[in-house]
């Protein structure tokens, strides 16, 4: 791998591949295994010229269903993509980097034109050491807010890495099917 350049990426998408990149390392070195990658500010001015992305992010989250807006998401989306590719092709034992790790991607909000947060869509990647089944979706907009809570999906994925705690946050019971 080439040494980047000094001071910050000018590019974003030469900044997100970067700390992509850095947060791989940090897992394949055993340097950390518990890492968080902020790649937009909720009132974000970024703006998106190679996407053709007039609008800034939080400007463009307010009409969360045009076509200027979904080209943002995915382009964050590639984003995530990359880093499991790259956990993905790191072998760690009979297994990958990735094997061993859970990446949790999500946004604070589901609609950003309205405001709401009352539920968020989460994903995840990795087999955590083989304690999270993959290739699921779980939905849990019908069960009600006492069994949907986020830190609820926060206490069940400690639990799988050893951690027990009786409550976090808001919660003290885990998420069922995690």
């Amino acid at each position: 791998m080439k040494r980047p350049d000094n001071g910050l990426p000018e590019d974003i998408r030469d900044h997100m591949r970067l700390m992509c990149d850095i947060l791989a390392l940090a897992f394949q070195t055993d340097k950390t295994r518990i890492a968080t990658l902020l790649m937009c500010r909720d009132i974000s001015g970024l703006f998106y010229p190679f996407l053709d992305v007039k609008l800034a992010h939080h400007l463009a989250s307010h009409e969360d269903t045009t076509d200027a807006f979904m080209r943002i998401n995915q382009f964050y989306m590639t984003q995530y993509a990359y880093l499991i590719d790259r956990l993905a092709a790191m072998p760690e034992g009979e297994s990958t980097v990735l094997d061993n790790s859970c990446l949790v991607f999500m946004s604070n909000m589901w609609s950003g034109s309205n405001h709401d947060s009352t539920k968020v869509p989460v994903l995840t990647a990795g087999r955590l050491g083989g304690a999270l089944e993959t290739g699921r979706v779980l939905d849990y907009t019908l069960a009600g807010d006492e069994n949907r809570r986020l830190c609820s999906f926060y206490l069940s994925l400690m639990d799988r890495m050893g951690v027990t705690l009786d409550r976090f946050g808001d919660a003290t019971g885990r998420l069922d099917g995690i």
